[in-house]
């Protein structure tokens, strides 16, 4: 069942009319163009349409709690603009809006739904609730929206008919409506159309949310009666698993910690990365027996050997996780830093959490509403953490400092991948190009950073695409000059590393045989 706050046919218009200024703002500051800082200001300008158009939002605590999370990530939208952001701040004023009809001992499995719901009947809504104003006005001795639709045809359909006739008979009236013109069906307005649909049914979801009754509930297993060859079945595998797991972390321990050479001709940087990411998913395999096979409160999960040999076993996942952790980890030392490395570390660390969890999950009886709100809190912190880190800029400075022209123990630096992670990656090339001595790496830094120098000063030119943060670096930037002035590339064609593009060596031209002349006689002859 579909429950929605009581409309009336003020509210209701209200509602449109602010949803029309807001789609017109968000033509004028992103339709075509790249967003900067006017995004957070758009997130600033939709948070204040939710509150005036909300009168009870302010009077739930849990509901101040989340606009006060919606304002923190506007200000991180403008400061760094970015698609995680937006949701979180999406996500926030969702939650915001539907928390005065919603109890207080909501789960996460239940707000998922409730989010999910809202948004899905968002598509809807306006038709909806037109339908419900229509009502609204025959309750009240009012005309009905489709008898004023019928009154309106014949004014309409005469009133062009006569135009029709007065446009073939007098010419100033023709040429005027020939003056007029409807915008062409083209590929631009269309996704135009598109767009403000899009943003329009965004933002009556969160002007007018929709809850539903009742919710999906958690599938409930039933505790198995108790049983001794299941109990035994179990406790084998864990003494099993147990020894398995032993041996893995004893080779790690032997080689991955200790630094020991490995035997054979395998280097540790290929020991490292070939383990890292097949030994999560064994973590990973390893909580969902957990989960699967020893639910609280069974007979056999409440043995003590049983619970023991968990302990032991989620322990020895533990190990390995932060096993995956350093071989991830050395795996960067000995050749670079990459966003897909971190997110993989960022999600070991989120393993290793739901692990904890899930161990404790069973020893301490908790249910399974206890296990999904606690990983999705954990979830959200990360993503929260992540939203306001420029993760590029991390791995621009990391790389440089580490890099074998730089003096570090890593590779040689891929100057290419710095191209591609752009503006983030200004400001460690600045300080190379500044410190080091290398005429060539120094050129080639150079091209890269004229580049993406560019690019950033022509975003910020443009007061749309305009950023704090992309500010801050040309400020920095600025000052890195007064140490060192930036030199221009050498001029010529570049790859996208900053190498200097061989023009092909001219191909001689093939030599031309001379016409051979032959002897009369020779013709003659045969």
């Amino acid at each position: 069942m579909l429950h929605t706050p009581a409309l009336s046919r003020s509210s209701f218009w209200v509602r449109i009319a602010i949803g029309a200024v807001l789609v017109g703002l968000a033509d004028l500051l992103f339709f075509k163009h790249a967003p900067g800082t006017s995004l957070g200001l758009f997130a600033f300008v939709v948070l204040g349409s939710v509150i005036f158009s909300r009168k009870d939002l302010l009077r739930d605590r849990r509901a101040r709690g989340f606009v006060l999370a919606g304002v923190a990530f506007a200000l991180v939208l403008a400061d760094r603009p970015g698609l995680l952001a937006w949701v979180l701040f999406v996500v926030s004023m969702s939650v915001g809006v539907l928390s005065s009809r919603v109890g207080p001992n909501e789960t996460a499995w239940g707000w998922s739904q409730r989010l999910a719901m809202n948004w899905l009947f968002a598509l809807l809504g306006p038709v909806m609730d037109l339908f419900k104003v229509s009502r609204l006005r025959r309750g009240r001795g009012g005309m009905p929206a489709l008898t004023l639709l019928g009154l309106l045809i014949m004014p309409l359909v005469g009133g062009a008919v006569f135009l029709a006739l007065f446009s073939a008979a007098n010419p100033l009236i023709s040429n005027a409506i020939a003056a007029l013109s409807l915008p062409s069906l083209s590929g631009q307005n269309i996704l135009r159309v598109l767009f403000w649909c899009a943003v329009l049914i965004g933002v009556l979801s969160l002007l007018r949310p929709r809850w539903r009754k009742p919710l999906l509930a958690l599938p409930e297993r039933r505790i198995a009666r108790p049983s001794a060859s299941l109990t035994t079945s179990i406790t084998l595998s864990l003494i099993v698993f147990n020894a398995v797991f032993a041996l893995q972390n004893g080779l790690d321990l032997a080689f991955l910690w200790s630094g020991a050479p490995l035997p054979g001709d395998m280097g540790l940087a290929e020991y490292a990365h070939r383990g890292a990411y097949p030994l999560i998913v064994t973590a990973l395999l390893a909580g969902l027996f957990v989960l699967v096979a020893l639910q609280p409160g069974s007979d056999t999960a409440q043995r003590p050997l049983v619970r023991r040999l968990v302990v032991v076993w989620i322990a020895q996942n533990m190990v390995l996780v932060a096993s995956s952790l350093l071989r991830t980890a050395d795996y960067i030392e000995a050749y670079a830093l990459t966003r897909f490395r971190i997110a993989a570390m960022i999600w070991m660390a989120l393993v290793a959490v739901g692990l904890v969890l899930i161990c404790w999950r069973m020893l301490a009886g908790k249910s399974a509403h206890w296990l999904i709100n606690a990983n999705a809190m954990a979830a959200l912190i990360v993503l929260a953490v992540v939203s306001v880190i420029d993760l590029g800029a991390v791995v621009a400075g990391w790389n440089v400092r580490h890099a074998k022209e730089a003096g570090g123990r890593g590779v040689e630096l891929d100057l290419g991948y710095l191209h591609t992670l752009g503006a983030p990656a200004l400001v460690s090339l600045v300080e190379l190009e500044t410190t080091t001595d290398d005429v060539a790496l120094r050129d080639r830094v150079a091209a890269v950073r004229q580049d993406i120098l560019l690019n950033v000063r022509r975003r910020q030119g443009e007061w749309r695409g305009w950023t704090w943060r992309d500010q801050r670096r040309l400020d920095r930037v600025d000052v890195l000059q007064r140490s060192r002035a930036l030199s221009a590339p050498v001029p010529g064609a570049r790859d996208w590393d900053g190498r200097l593009v061989r023009a092909a060596p001219p191909v001689a031209p093939a030599p031309v045989a001379s016409p051979v002349s032959v002897p009369l006689t020779s013709l003659t002859e045969g």
